[in-house]
């Protein structure tokens, strides 16, 4: 596995333990194990951008699960997305490519399957037209599913898997409970016209694994849950934190310009201004393929918000994240 100590993967790489899988893991020197310190796994050093250490980390394995990805919302850096996205992605199929019988699970994402404007729901056979040419990270994602299809198209055997924004506990670096908390910690809430897709991290890994076990080779599936708009999920969250706040709709135009802003002349705002360039489209799917061929079921949006919820209400060393009520 690539990305093996992430949110998503540290629940990987447990289900495949739990399984009496062997697992190997590529890991940076700098990487944090402290999700998967009680795991029993082979570590070896190394970095998607680095053909070498993928050879050593891949050669004598059966499949590899490739999730390696620059973390948080602030890492939409055009030149780093290229090379761990695009690039590593090439890479490690490159060096599936040298190997007999190895299946590659590319993890891309719902971004790279399309957003609009208005509240269209987007399927794997939907055109990638994501309106906005900032987001570096839906186009790289975009990109590295055209370098698995030419990869596919020369005989390696990779199916692909597209998260859509994924909640659940374990969630350490806030890179979506941030967002409930920002809800939950403003008084008025404000929100912006856009959507996405909620699911529960359990049901992305039960997914991934799916797709290794049965998913057809050179397809991608759509691993997302409920669609909910901005405003949908500020007042979920809001029921579900026993708060009761006013939500107020921004105009994007206005959201886009205060983020922009905050970004540049580095600016404390309410909330993370690197979540806006994504949060004022609709990234609304269906999961019906994944249902049908992987097997594969879906938490409600409030299941999945309410697990995550009640981790916050846990906090670390047992003091809640979440605002008192």
């Amino acid at each position: 596995m690539t990305g093996g100590n992430g949110f998503i993967g540290s629940v990987v790489a447990r289900r495949l333990v739990e399984r009496g899988a062997s697992v190997v893991l590529l890991l940076r020197e700098t990487s944090q194990v402290d999700r998967i310190a009680d795991l029993p796994f082979e570590r070896v050093p190394g970095d998607v951008r680095d053909g070498e250490s993928l050879r050593r980390g891949m050669r004598g394995c059966d499949a590899t699960i490739h999730l390696a990805a620059p973390g948080g919302w602030e890492a939409d850096d055009p030149t780093l997305m290229t090379h761990v996205l695009e690039d590593g992605t090439r890479n490690v199929l490159d060096t599936a490519a040298g190997l007999r019988s190895h299946r590659v699970v590319f993890v891309s994402s719902t971004a790279a399957v399309s957003a609009a404007s208005e509240p269209i729901v987007f399927d794997e056979r939907s055109p990638f037209s994501v309106p906005d040419s900032s987001l570096h990270y839906a186009f790289a994602k975009h990109r590295a599913e055209a370098v698995a299809q030419e990869a596919h198209a020369n005989g390696v055997d990779v199916v692909t898997v597209n998260p859509a924004e994924v909640y659940g506990p374990g969630d350490t670096a806030l890179a979506t409970a941030g967002n409930l908390l920002d809800f939950a910690k403003s008084k008025p809430v404000f929100v912006c016209r856009g959507g996405t897709s909620i699911v529960h991290v359990d049901d992305v890994a039960s997914g991934m694994l799916a797709a290794l076990d049965r998913g057809r080779s050179g397809e991608r599936y759509i691993l997302g849950g409920e669609n909910l708009t901005i405003r949908e999920l500020a007042r979920l969250t809001l029921e579900l934190v026993d708060r009761r706040s006013p939500i107020i709709t921004v105009p994007n135009r206005v959201v886009r310009a205060l983020a922009r802003g905050a970004i540049r002349l580095r600016i404390p705002v309410w909330f993370n201004p690197h979540v806006v360039p994504y949060a004022t489209w609709y990234w609304f799917v269906d999961n019906a393929k994944a249902r049908r061929d992987l097997g594969v079921s879906f938490r409600s949006a409030r299941e999945t918000i309410g697990s995550t919820i009640q981790w916050l209400r846990g906090g670390v060393e047992g003091r809640s994240l979440l605002p008192p009520v």
